[in-house]
């Protein structure tokens, strides 16, 4: 595996041939991706972020001084994979004794305790699993908007789609435009990574190809499902590998307009076959997400990922050039499996935006604001909105799970 490039590392120059390349970009110039690596490498840490934040603010403009947040569950369906995706350590294989899958029934129950808690959004994930074809996702989708159709799905991506036309022979178009009829509201960036050939054939070899990956969501685009973006940093990836991953979805944005927002987050190393070789630094992790706000001048909403990089980092993003600070999270077992164990709640999330100088709403999934907290007096007290990883939000019985082995 080549080594990372850590962007510490780099002699960061004060130069004004930088700081008008940062001008520029504030001014609505489009950097080219030599510019942004530049620009990764070498801007000082403190003008790379106050020219990401003035992007920012110019984007926004009346809505500027707003940073939201999100209520959403991750339902998994299964853990059971033939991907085999060497970061992953929530998988098992086929046949596993740890295999399982969660039955309709048992779904439906966490997205009532969603609805209880507030959340507007579900998001389901889960293995790639042997059996599942189209006919699967569809009755999963179809019996939660007929119970909840206030609950936005906001599920699968790519990797999923390509799975589950292969399982039920069908073209990517039709299992698309089936799961969006059943109920599927718009694709998460799940299954992005790093969309880079080499480090992606390293890390995920039996997955689609990055190009895949993209054409299925321009594909998905063309459909009306729009999606977000995702990339997870610190696998051994080059610096000029992150940009060139930016590149890629920048260019398919231009084409389809269909990603509302990127969300950068970082490798978590426990439980899985890299085992903590490469990992990003909060430091690169703050640079990608500046370095984002001024390339993707055609992607709206920039996220900060306080799952993966801790709560106080977080909230730095939001001086970086990010709007969003995520969600609550009411259930994650994907991501902590692999050691990201920073915990939240519905207060501390507000807390952490109107620290950083920016007044707290609650979102959907189309970013429209569903509830403004200008004053602190009036703040919601609602101890059970917290994250959670594994198990049941609140106190029920757990319905059985059907094992796959």
């Amino acid at each position: 595996m080549a080594r990372l490039c850590i962007a510490y590392d780099e002699p960061v120059r004060s130069t004004p041939e930088l700081q008008l390349l940062l001008d520029s970009a504030v001014a609505g110039t489009r950097i080219t991706p030599e510019q942004a690596l530049e620009l990764y490498r070498f801007a000082p840490f403190h003008a790379l972020g106050r020219a990401a934040d003035q992007v920012r603010r110019q984007r926004f403009g009346d809505q500027a001084h707003l940073a939201t947040y999100l209520i959403d569950r991750n339902i998994n369906y299964t853990n059971v994979c033939t991907t085999a995706c060497k970061f992953c350590a929530f998988y098992r294989a086929p046949g596993h004794s740890q295999g399982w899958v969660r039955d309709t029934e048992e779904i439906l129950h966490r997205c009532s305790e969603a609805v209880e808690l507030g959340a507007t959004q579900i998001m389901l994930q889960g293995g790639h699993h042997p059996d599942f074809g189209v006919e699967y996702y569809e009755n999963i989708f179809a019996a939660i908007k007929a119970e909840y159709p206030q609950l936005a799905l906001h599920s699968l991506g790519a990797s999923e789609v390509e799975h589950m036309s292969k399982v039920s022979g069908v073209s990517v178009e039709e299992s698309i435009t089936r799961i969006k009829a059943a109920g599927l509201d718009s694709f998460a960036g799940a299954g992005a990574e790093i969309l880079v050939a080499r480090p992606r054939t390293e890390i995920a070899p039996l997955k689609e190809s990055g190009e895949r990956w993209l054409e299925i969501m321009e594909i998905a685009h063309g459909l009306g499902v729009e999606s977000t973006a995702t990339f997870m940093m610190g696998t051994g990836e080059t610096n000029a590998e992150r940009i060139e991953h930016l590149r890629m979805i920048r260019d398919v944005q231009d084409r389809t307009g269909g990603f509302r927002s990127f969300i950068p987050w970082t490798y978590q190393p426990e439980n899985n076959h890299l085992k903590g070789r490469t990992q990003a630094s909060v430091i690169e992790y703050l640079r990608m997400v500046a370095v984002s706000r001024l390339f993707f001048d055609n992607i709206t909403h920039l996220q900060g990922s306080w799952l993966t990089v801790g709560k106080e980092v977080g909230q730095l993003t939001l001086h970086m050039g990010a709007d969003d600070l995520g969600s609550v999270m009411l259930e994650e077992n994907v991501v902590s499996s692999a050691g990201a164990k920073h915990r939240s709640n519905r207060g501390e999330l507000i807390s952490l935006i109107r620290t950083s100088g920016r007044i707290p709403a609650q979102r959907n999934t189309l970013y429209e604001i569903v509830e403004l907290h200008a004053d602190p007096a009036n703040d919601p007290i609602d101890d059970a909105v917290v994250s959670h990883f594994s198990s049941i939000a609140v106190d029920r019985p757990i319905l059985p799970v059907v094992s796959t082995s």
